[in-house]
């Protein structure tokens, strides 16, 4: 176990970073540690954490908008927007059932790796809404990117590169999300589908009614395969908007109506990889790709000896299965040919040292990702390794 580092301050992050950068020596950074068994595993002998950073240092609740520190707990950002009827707009996932950990995540966790959950489909991702950070780049100076208002951007977007850089460009020490009011009600229409082409074309035919659908996923259960489609708004206008999706999908298979109660606890569930089942010694895999090749993503899962379900319409794929290359291998090559991109999200230290765990990039994209991480962390010292090797 590598010392680790946890300043109460953004001076001392920043103290920490210039004296690793002076004499050369790698950093793990993290928040909690809730995420370590996610991507490439950190060769280092410090570990640099954020979790005494903590702590809302703004909100206004009038304006849409909350800053807090970056080591600052999940549940606590999202506890004082509940008092306000608010809430995080990408719906990040809980990830400590998946990893075995106690530990929340923290704000700048969920942002540096970009992490969102089953609204994405209809409000973007967690990048989508981060209005401005500050953080200490490789050298340990402090840099200040975007504001509190939506159109604060000019020349490069630091906020967007540094959501889902995994803590290899910068520190990031607070950050600022626009939010938005919290649904006051919610119900999902479960429609029985055959298969999962036809699971698929139902969740397309009611992300395309004008039904304002803010979840729509794919499970396939002991109740055989279900598509699911969220409504979320006001109590009268979700009870209407309801019963029309169940109109409009009675031609795809029997349906019935969740209520709020049940409508929750599936989304969650579905938000945080719950439907998987995977146990300790399984691998994770996210699979992105067009809606339309979902079903061939799950069908490759199973061949391989795994399973999975869709998320965000069917263009998502939760995979669980045996952490072997094999199987690793198998998963990246179907996201390959389908077009998309994969994510080792969960795995054991050896197989996540041997594979890659991110797609490779076309070489523009790498020679281009080389230069902004030269210069911001031009000695390497921040997470080398953590996304691919040698780098």
């Amino acid at each position: 176990m590598s010392e680790v580092l946890a300043p109460a301050d953004e001076a001392g992050i920043s103290a920490a970073i210039a004296d690793a950068h002076a004499s050369r020596e790698p950093l793990a950074v993290e928040g909690n540690g809730s995420k370590r068994g996610l991507l490439r595993p950190v060769q280092a002998a410090r570990t640099l954490s954020t979790r005494g950073l903590t702590g809302i240092t703004l909100y206004r609740p009038s304006e849409l908008v909350i800053s807090a520190r970056a080591g600052t707990p999940v549940p606590e950002i999202e506890a004082a927007l509940a008092e306000k009827g608010q809430h995080l707009i990408a719906e990040p996932p809980d990830t400590r059932a998946l990893f075995g950990t106690e530990a929340p995540a923290t704000l700048g966790g969920i942002v540096a790796a970009n992490l969102s959950g089953p609204r994405r489909i209809a409000w973007g991702a967690m990048r989508d809404h981060v209005l401005g950070i500050r953080f200490v780049n490789g050298t340990g100076e402090v840099i200040r990117s975007g504001g509190r208002v939506l159109k604060n951007v000019t020349g490069l977007d630091l906020c967007k590169l540094l959501a889902g850089s995994y803590g290899t460009l910068g520190v990031m020490t607070e950050i600022t999300l626009k939010v938005l009011p919290a649904p006051e009600a919610q119900a999902t229409v479960v429609v029985a589908v055959p298969d999962a082409a036809a699971g698929v074309r139902a969740l397309s035919a009611g992300l395309g009614s004008p039904y304002g659908v803010s979840g729509a996923a794919l499970l396939d259960g002991p109740d055989g395969m279900q598509a699911l489609l969220r409504i979320e708004d006001f109590a009268p206008s979700v009870a209407y908007r309801a019963g029309r999706v169940v109109h409009e999908m009675a031609a795809h298979g029997g349906t019935r109506i969740a209520d709020a109660d049940e409508s929750r606890g599936i989304w969650a569930a579905i938000r945080d990889g719950a439907p998987l089942a995977a146990t300790g010694g399984e691998a994770i895999w996210r699979v992105s790709v067009r809606p339309s090749a979902g079903p061939g993503i799950m069908a490759a899962a199973r061949a391989a000896g795994g399973r999975a379900y869709l998320d965000w319409g069917g263009g998502l794929a939760w995979i669980a299965g045996p952490a072997t290359e094999q199987v690793h291998d198998s998963i990246a090559a179907a996201a390959r040919a389908a077009g998309g991109t994969f994510t080792l999200f969960r795995g054991p230290e050896a197989l996540r040292a041997a594979v890659a765990v991110l797609p490779e990039e076309p070489p523009p994209l790498a020679a281009l990702a080389r230069r902004v991480k030269a210069a911001l962390d031009p000695a390497g010292i921040l997470n080398p390794g953590r996304m691919r090797a040698g780098g």
